[in-house]
């Protein structure tokens, strides 16, 4: 019997490891968005994460939320310096999420300024 309860424990254990990893390590997607960096911080209550939201459109139509992780401390600095500027940011789109990791699953990996389309000084 205890030989039973271990191999099942053993086995979701297993389970939830092989899960964590693929949702952790595993990216959906790629690519890259651009737009006006209206909203960064730092928020939660018992997981302080980095959340952020930049709008692609004139009008703010169209609003893209974003998390930063908390070992991208060049990005976190990067998208406090560019609130209000329009930014492109590179991000990978993970599987899933854990609660202290952010509350969406694009993760920025890389912030640089851009000029906005909307205000072209041709």
């Amino acid at each position: 019997m205890k030989k039973i309860l271990f191999l099942i424990i053993s086995v979701f254990l297993l389970i939830y490891a092989v899960y964590f990893a693929g949702v952790y390590y595993l990216s959906f997607s790629e690519g890259t968005r651009s737009g006006e960096l209206i909203k960064f911080s730092k928020k939660g209550v018992v997981f302080k994460t980095h959340e952020g939201e930049i709008s692609q459109g004139i009008s703010g139509a169209q609003i893209f939320s974003f998390s930063v992780e908390d070992g991208q401390t060049e990005v976190i600095q990067k998208l406090d310096d560019y609130q209000g500027k329009y930014v492109k940011l590179t991000y990978k789109e993970r599987y899933g999420t854990f609660p202290w990791l952010g509350d969406t699953k694009y993760f920025i990996t890389d912030a640089k300024l851009e000029s906005s389309p909307h205000f072209n000084k041709d």
